[in-house]
């Protein structure tokens, strides 16, 4: 269970936590999220809300610089914040919604990401896509989910700035392909776990799941978690492993189910 110091000779996919909001060791914690994860490419999945993964990658011995793909899960200031401290020059891989200027209902403030599409143009190789797009023969970006499932995604915190509804239709996640079932990584869930790792399935045409990784925008143990629970035991999904957005109490009942104990910044997965 101790997650920093994995080792797997046969491993195909190893997941670095660069920042997440828990701390782990000597590693610094911010609310927020950033994984780097290797397969038969490289890819930085988000980057945090400061440039604090970028300080946990250097200690994890991790030159972000050298990633072949950085992907934003979604357009959130804590996922994306830290797009303006990346090299100039890197592929970014999103969801063309993600620059859409957007609001806290609850506080009215600002939850976007502060880099504009003009200036992401200019430091970055851009490829905005609804659609799923491979990034290897191992690894996909699954692009804008279906919301199938009548129990996700129904209500939303937050609004556009003319204060209609943003049900933030750029959440996307990674999957990954392993000789034992697909990977899949979620930055947020906002489109719901379910419906993505439904969607994942008919992506890359595996129905083993070996593993569901990230935050789950679960908050309380009501129907939407026990529907979740369920949905994801009738997929036979192996080991699900909490993240970021997902509350502690929800979290213990993942550890209780999985023995898996939530990622904290500088845990490594390997599968």
């Amino acid at each position: 269970m101790n997650y920093p110091f994995i080792k797997e000779t046969n491993m195909t996919v190893k997941i670095s936590v660069l920042v997440d909001n828990i701390a782990g060791r000597s590693f610094k914690a911010e609310h927020g999220l950033s994984y780097f994860i290797s397969a038969d490419t490289d890819v930085l999945l988000d980057t945090g809300s400061s440039d604090l993964f970028l300080q946990n990658a250097k200690k994890l011995g991790i030159d972000t610089a050298k990633s072949n793909y950085v992907v934003l899960s979604h357009g959130h200031w804590d996922h994306g914040n830290g797009l303006v401290h990346l090299s100039s020059g890197l592929t970014l891989v999103a969801h063309p919604n993600i620059f859409v200027s957007r609001i806290s209902k609850r506080s009215g403030n600002p939850v976007g990401i502060p880099i504009t599409r003009s200036e992401a143009a200019e430091k970055f190789n851009m490829h905005l896509s609804a659609e799923p797009v491979w990034l290897s023969e191992q690894m996909v970006f699954l692009g804008e989910i279906p919301r199938l499932n009548s129990f996700e995604s129904q209500t939303t915190d937050f609004a556009f700035t003319d204060m209609s509804p943003d049900f933030i239709s750029d959440d996307s996640a990674i999957a990954i392909k392993t000789p034992k079932g697909i990977v899949v990584v979620s930055g947020c869930s906002h489109s719901g776990i379910c419906n993505i790792v439904d969607y994942a399935i008919k992506v890359t045409g595996d129905n083993r799941v070996r593993a569901v990784v990230g935050g789950f925008h679960l908050d309380k143990l009501d129907e939407q978690y026990y529907q979740t629970i369920e949905h994801l035991e009738t997929l036979g999904v192996q080991e699900v492993v909490p993240s970021h957005c997902t509350s502690f109490e929800v979290s213990a009942q993942f550890f209780a189910k999985y023995g898996k104990q939530p990622l904290k910044s500088g845990f490594v997965l390997c599968y």
